[in-house]
C-alpha cells in the first residue's frame, strides 16, 4: 500500500511532544500551588518537610521545562490538563475531609503519590519522544526531572510505611 502524502492538518510526533510539554508545564504550575497547602495541612513535620522539599524541586522542574520550550523555540505556555486537575481535586477533598485527623498524612501521601505517578508516566513518555526526535538536550533535561519524580515517589512510600499509615490505623482502632 502506498504511503499517502501528509496533509497540512496532519500532526506527528513533534506535535505530540509539544502538546505533552504544554500539558506537564500546566501540571507543574498547578502542583506549585497545591504543595504549600498540602504542607500546611499535614500533621507531621516529616510529611510537611517532604512537601516543602518537593516544592523547591518543582520550581526547578518548571525552569527546566522553560528551557525545553526555548530549545523548541516556542513560548512557555501550558495546556489545560484535566488529569492533573482531577488528581489535585482528590487531594483537596482529603485535606477537607480529614482535617485534624491522624489519617490526614496517609491521605496526603497517597494523593501526592497519585501526582508523582502521573508525572512519572508523562516524563517517561516525553523522554522517549525527545530521544526518538533526536532532541538530546531536551531529553537530558526531562531525564533529570524524571529521576527526581521517581526519588520523590520512593520518599513518599517511605513516609507512609515509616509511620503515617500506622498512625492512621491506630486512630481507626
Amino acid at each position: 500500500m502506498a504511503k499517502q502524502p501528509k496533509s497540512k492538518s496532519e500532526k506527528g510526533l513533534n506535535d505530540l511532544f509539544l502538546d505533552g510539554i504544554k500539558d506537564i508545564y500546566y501540571a507543574e504550575k498547578k502542583i506549585l500551588k497545591a504543595l504549600p497547602k498540602m504542607a500546611k495541612a499535614s500533621s507531621s513535620n516529616d510529611v510537611g518537610a517532604a512537601f516543602e522539599k518537593h516544592l523547591a524541586e518543582t520550581e526547578t522542574q518548571v525552569e527546566r521545562l522553560e528551557e525545553v520550550f526555548q530549545l523548541l523555540d516556542k513560548p512557555a505556555r501550558g495546556k489545560t490538563c484535566p488529569a492533573i486537575d482531577g488528581i489535585l481535586e482528590e487531594g483537596t477533598e482529603i485535606m477537607e475531609e480529614y482535617k485534624g485527623m491522624a489519617a490526614i498524612d496517609a491521605g496526603l501521601i497517597a494523593a501526592a503519590q497519585a501526582v508523582e505517578h502521573y508525572e512519572i508516566a508523562r516524563y517517561g513518555t516525553l523522554v522517549s519522544w525527545a530521544e526518538q526526535l533526536g532532541m538530546d538536550d531536551a531529553a537530558a533535561l526531562l531525564k533529570e526531572t524524571l529521576a527526581e519524580e521517581e526519588a520523590t515517589d520512593e520518599a513518599l512510600s517511605g513516609l507512609g510505611e515509616g509511620g503515617a499509615n500506622e498512625r492512621a490505623m491506630q486512630e481507626a482502632a
